[in-house]
């Protein structure tokens, strides 16, 4: 469909811009123009610029947690119980291994300026909402709370978008920092998500 090409035009038309020069300093005006599209075309299937930031994500990064995160819905329906650390390593091996390319590190820092600035933003994949990874915790945990799963979750991937994304570096910057082993941030996400709960005594019993 003529709709599905201009929209792709746009999004690699924005990806490239977005790599070139930070998702700050490209107006939408630029992305019209690098797609040879009107002035109105990103507001018109995007809405904003902020809604063609959010589309880029979810068609860039979507992909690579859908096959696991349908593969640990399908598990959880024949009954079986996720161990914490397994659901850690399905969140943050992608994350890891886009960090180790320039694109990959662009996609990362778009993903945490967007996510920590605004909470309320129109992600439809449900790898970017909270409430499959609450309930996968949960099942693995059962005695959090929902709102304790999802705020561990919240601090886990704030932690997570902090150290991939590198939200207060500039675009030509990102990936300079020495990076963490992966091994140690598994193990240090891991602890945080399996803590006790809340107010309980870890020495009790």
């Amino acid at each position: 469909m003529a709709t599905d090409a201009t929209r792709a035009r746009l999004l690699d038309a924005a990806e490239r811009l977005f790599l070139e020069q930070g998702y700050e300093r490209v107006s939408v005006r630029a992305v019209n123009t690098e797609a040879g599209m009107n002035p109105a075309a990103v507001h018109y299937h995007f809405g904003s610029k902020e809604g063609l930031a959010v589309a880029l994500l979810q068609s860039r990064l979507g992909p690579l947690w859908a096959d696991r995160l349908a593969g640990l819905t399908r598990r959880r329906h024949t009954g079986w119980t996720p161990d914490v650390a397994e659901l850690v390593d399905v969140v943050v091996r992608p994350l890891a291994e886009l960090a180790t390319r320039r694109e990959g590190r662009m996609l990362l820092h778009l993903l945490a300026r967007v996510v920590l600035r605004s909470h309320e933003l129109p992600f439809d994949d449900p790898w970017f909402r909270h409430d499959p990874w609450r309930e996968l915790l949960r099942a693995a945990r059962p005695d959090l709370s929902a709102q304790e799963a999802e705020d561990r979750w919240r601090l886990a991937f704030g932690l997570l978008l902090q150290l991939y994304g590198e939200p207060a570096a500039d675009v030509a910057d990102l990936g300079a920092a020495p990076p963490v082993p992966l091994t140690s941030v598994i193990a240090f996400v891991t602890a945080g998500l399996d803590a006790p709960p809340a107010g309980s005594d870890p020495h009790e019993g």
